[in-house]
């Protein structure tokens, strides 16, 4: 992955990205088209997941493809795409500022690390890491409402969940019964979830494929000539796997905590010890992990997807 934080030469031989220099008018509006795209192809899966996670124990549908199977069934392919259109209109706003915050954190960063003298593989982990976390911070503001919303119509009619006529008519619900405050529910459990979760994909993302350029004989002494697109796209891809299994087995429990909390009604309000002795009462420790398929490979395809989106949009032509 070309850095654009880094002062040495990419493994294969790309041009360093200066953000300040960069045409983000161009970047955001490419950008906004083609990660539509891809949340299109991908959201699916988080309904999914989202559907497993909130599922009691009495739940007929008790894996991925029974869900999909039941949405199929009952609504159509309309069904894998309840609450898409809330995501869509909160998705440009956030990724805006998260792309942003990655970028300006990730320069400051690398720059600070570079004086303790570490491996390159570590700097990257560090300074994505600590860009991915503080990136993913500042997107939770448009993020969390955002998330509340789709959820609730994700599983509206749903193992006793309210039905909801839009999106609108789910924020007039939230505010009635708990004001703004509601559509900031789990807040600061999503921070605590998606946060660490952003600083371990990237900080994997960063070490791993820089790992496996060097494994094939890039940036060391004896540098190979410059490699294939589809060589860099391979790459990309296996440390975009490396990092979503990595970033969803460790953030898993947090996601199902915080997307039970966000579902619940007013009547049924929990406390999120409440819900974890919930889940572990009705499957163990098990439960904590409920969706984990469902996340890791979404996590895998969406970051792979967002990686290969951000590198194209990070290239030469799109400076002034």
């Amino acid at each position: 992955m070309m850095d654009s934080s880094r002062s040495q030469a990419v493994p294969f031989g790309g041009t360093e990205v200066n953000w300040d220099k960069l045409d983000k008018t161009k970047f955001y509006v490419v950008g906004a088209g083609l990660f539509t795209g891809v949340t299109v192809a991908l959201y699916p899966i988080s309904v999914v997941k989202t559907r497993l996670q909130v599922a009691t124990k009495d739940a007929v549908e008790k894996n991925a493809f029974s869900v999909i199977k039941g949405l199929l069934k009952m609504e159509g392919v309309t069904g894998l795409y309840r609450g898409f259109g809330t995501v869509i209109t909160g998705a440009i706003p956030a990724r805006i500022i998260f792309l942003s915050s990655l970028e300006a954190t990730k320069v400051v960063t690398f720059r600070g690390v570079k004086s303790f003298n570490l491996s390159e593989p570590t700097q990257a982990a560090i300074a994505n890491g600590v860009a991915g976390m503080l990136a993913s911070i500042c997107a939770q503001a448009v993020f969390v409402p955002i998330d509340v919303i789709s959820q609730k119509l994700m599983v509206q009619g749903y193992s006793g969940h309210t039905k909801y006529n839009g999106g609108l008519d789910v924020v007039q619900k939230i505010m009635k019964s708990d004001g703004l405050r509601g559509l900031y529910r789990g807040f600061g459990l999503s921070v605590v979830t998606y946060a660490p979760s952003s600083a371990v994909w990237w900080a994997t993302y960063g070490s791993s494929q820089r790992l496996i350029w060097r494994l094939l004989g890039y940036g060391g002494e004896d540098e190979k000539s410059n490699p294939s697109p589809w060589n860099i796209v391979l790459v990309q891809a296996a440390g975009g796997i490396a990092a979503g299994a990595t970033a969803s087995c460790v953030t898993t429990p947090l996601d199902t905590i915080k997307t039970r909390l966000q579902v619940m009604g007013h009547e049924k309000r929990q406390t999120a010890t409440q819900v974890v002795k919930t889940l572990v009462k009705e499957d163990g420790c098990k439960g904590l992990y409920k969706g984990l398929g469902p996340r890791f490979f979404s996590m895998s395809l969406w970051g792979t997807s967002m990686i290969l989106v951000y590198e194209y949009l990070s290239k030469i032509h799109f400076f002034p």
